[in-house]
């Protein structure tokens, strides 16, 4: 009995597509739903650090006197408790994968500094 499972399971396998694609070469569509990762427009960012206070992981920091704003991806969850409680919305949840890395880094922004209307 299981080998009529197994040899219908292998003869199938030769008229469908195939399941994996070539990575680098071929990017897989992000499925419905995927979160991806944390991107932040910078130039709307006011340096609040509500973001830095909500994340459960600790992932995100903000640093006011240097104007930067810095996230660990290896650290982050990709929970969305940033972009929900963000108050300018400058914070957003990319569907597409992070690039793969060879090494454990953290990303840093430096935010420009506020245009004062006259």
């Amino acid at each position: 009995m299981g080998g009529f499972k197994l040899g219908k399971m292998t003869l199938g396998g030769l008229f469908k597509q195939p399941e994996t694609v070539q990575y680098p070469a071929q990017v897989k569509t992000p499925p419905p739903g995927l979160k991806g990762h944390v991107e932040n427009d910078v130039a709307h960012c006011i340096l609040c650090g509500i973001c830095q206070k909500r994340c459960p992981c600790g992932a995100i920091t903000v640093s006011k006197p240097d104007r930067t704003w810095t996230i660990d991806r290896f650290r982050c969850v990709q929970c969305g408790s940033c972009v929900r409680e963000c108050p300018k919305s400058c914070l957003t949840m990319e569907p597409t994968y992070a690039p793969p890395a060879t090494s454990k880094h953290a990303d840093s922004f430096k935010v420009p500094p506020a245009e004062k209307s006259a």
